[in-house]
């Protein structure tokens, strides 16, 4: 998703150049800013996306360790009683 959003990207800044010295006049302006636009949301969302995603690993991680924790306080608890 990530390359395709750079494509996207790039292919948004070549048209806003072609607009802006007429070479060849394939995109229109207002076409080729929105199309850059657009393609940098992407791009933003993508990334906050897979940040996103790294944290609910770290969190879900956590989750995992402290369940861990209190087994093992258990265990001791159980092994201490003896």
């Amino acid at each position: 998703m990530f390359v395709w959003c750079s494509v996207l990207f790039v292919l948004g800044i070549f048209a806003f150049v072609d607009s802006i010295f007429n070479m060849g006049n394939i995109f229109r302006q207002v076409n080729s800013v929105m199309f850059m636009l657009i393609s940098l949301g992407l791009l933003i969302r993508t990334t906050t996306k897979a940040k996103t995603r790294t944290k609910e690993e770290y969190e879900k991680r956590i989750f995992d360790l402290e369940s861990q924790l209190k087994g093992l306080k258990s265990a001791r608890e159980k092994l201490g009683s003896f």
